[in-house]
């Protein structure tokens, strides 16, 4: 058999019966209501601050109304109505969740508001147990509003929460993955989130742990997207986080420079790089180029993954403007150069190997020498005559002049493709030539 609803509400109207509450006395109470709204207002303004505090003007005049429905309700209990859904209560606490007016605020007011209740009760001479009776009432009718606008106003919280979730991650993945501009609904979508507006940067922040493992774990991912926040929350910058191949993706956006008349501003990139180091060293970053227009932040995302693969303990923060061309060249060349190498790449690194680094070493040095043999002994210490023949046994191998610029440059890429970590560092690219 199914249970009643409230009980603690049905005993005390049963007890309130009891007391003997007449029909005169309620058509007495009920030509009082608007004076004891005005009342249950007043309470709770002066009681409640979030009342006043609150800039939306349609708090106090539903406040006012609301008061009035209880007092037409509380009139129809105590003339032998039945318990309903109080559908009043659970709209208004779906709006004030909607309005994002707090939650205690509201429970407080019915608090507040069991003061004035009772008095209104009371006001129309009943019996000393009759009057007990009544108050009794009130505070089980406040119990049971109390819980009913808590768990309405919890379930619409979180529904809006849910969409909200939804409607950015939407967002996340139109901006990632680009658009058509012709596309209307996307386009009235971006426009309502504020990605449309005029002198706009964007840019792309990735971020990894240095154990990539971690990913695995949706509460580590999310720790790591909310210290993202975070750490760029003082800043008048927005951001939109989600993951995306493995790692915490930020879509990073903030007003460029207003006209000639308004101070510069450093690149958004630059902004935030020193943002981003407050991560701490347990996590990586790779921050894209700027970019004027979200049609452009598929190629960012690119660019930040890139960025992220030259990050290193070392070198936590890595822009991608700041990568040096030799860097890149070797980042994209390895995969190709890996599968098919020049006959003379193996050869070279295997001789390599034996000489314990020897030969790729005395090309760097060479390179750091601007190819002065004297010097490059010297960086070595070893005996130019060394370095000699070391240069000779490297022509042997590859048909390849060590001490011709195009040959070393040859010579130093080949071998930095064909040896590249999988996470390469920008100082593990070997010297600028």
């Amino acid at each position: 058999m199914a249970e009643f609803p409230h009980p603690g509400l049905r005993q005390a109207l049963i007890r309130l019966s009891e007391a003997g509450i007449a029909p005169p006395a309620l058509a007495a109470l009920e030509g009082t209501i608007d004076k004891t709204r005005g009342l249950l207002r007043d309470a709770v303004v002066a009681d409640v601050p979030a009342y006043s505090n609150s800039g939306n003007p349609e708090v106090l005049p539903e406040l006012e109304l609301h008061g009035g429905e209880h007092l037409r309700e509380i009139l129809r209990l105590t003339g032998g109505g039945g318990i309903g859904d109080f559908d009043f209560v659970k709209a208004q606490a779906q709006r004030r969740a909607a309005q994002r007016f707090p939650l205690e605020a509201t429970l407080q007011a019915y608090r507040c508001g069991q003061r004035v209740l009772s008095q209104w009760l009371t006001d129309i001479g009943l019996a000393d147990g009759a009057a007990a009776a009544a108050t009794d009432f009130v505070a089980e009718y406040t119990n049971a509003v109390s819980s009913i606008a808590t768990a309405e106003y919890v379930d619409r919280i979180r529904a809006l929460a849910e969409a909200e979730g939804d409607r950015r991650s939407e967002l996340f993945n139109i901006l990632l993955n680009g658009y058509d501009e012709s596309d209307v609904r996307v386009a009235r979508l971006l426009k309502r989130a504020g990605y449309l507006e005029q002198r706009q940067a964007y840019c792309i922040v990735a971020v990894q742990p240095i154990n990539t493992g971690e990913m695995e774990s949706p509460a580590r991912a999310q720790r790591i997207a909310n210290a993202l926040s975070d750490s760029l929350a003082a800043a008048s910058i927005r951001m939109l986080v989600g993951t995306r191949n493995n790692a915490v993706i930020g879509v990073i956006s903030a007003r460029r420079r207003q006209s000639g008349w308004t101070a510069p501003q450093a690149n958004l990139a630059e902004r935030i790089h020193p943002m981003l180091l407050v991560l701490g060293p347990a996590v990586l970053a790779g921050v894209s180029a700027d970019h004027p227009s979200t049609s452009f932040l598929p190629k960012a995302l690119h660019e930040a993954t890139i960025a992220l693969d030259f990050a290193s303990v070392d070198n936590r923060v890595v822009q991608f403007s700041q990568l040096p061309i030799r860097g890149l060249l070797v980042h994209r060349g390895t995969e190709y150069i890996q599968a098919a190498p020049p006959n003379w790449v193996a050869a070279l690194v295997a001789a390599d190997a034996k000489a314990d680094g020897a030969l790729v070493q005395t090309l760097r040095a060479i390179a750091d020498a601007d190819m002065n043999v004297q010097k490059a002994a010297r960086l070595l210490g070893k005996h130019p005559n060394t370095i000699y023949a070391r240069i000779e046994r490297i022509r042997e191998l590859t048909g390849l002049d060590g001490q011709r610029y195009h040959d070393l440059t040859e010579l130093l890429l080949g071998a930095d493709c064909a040896g590249a970590d999988p996470r390469p560092t920008i100082n593990s690219m070997g010297p600028a030539l």
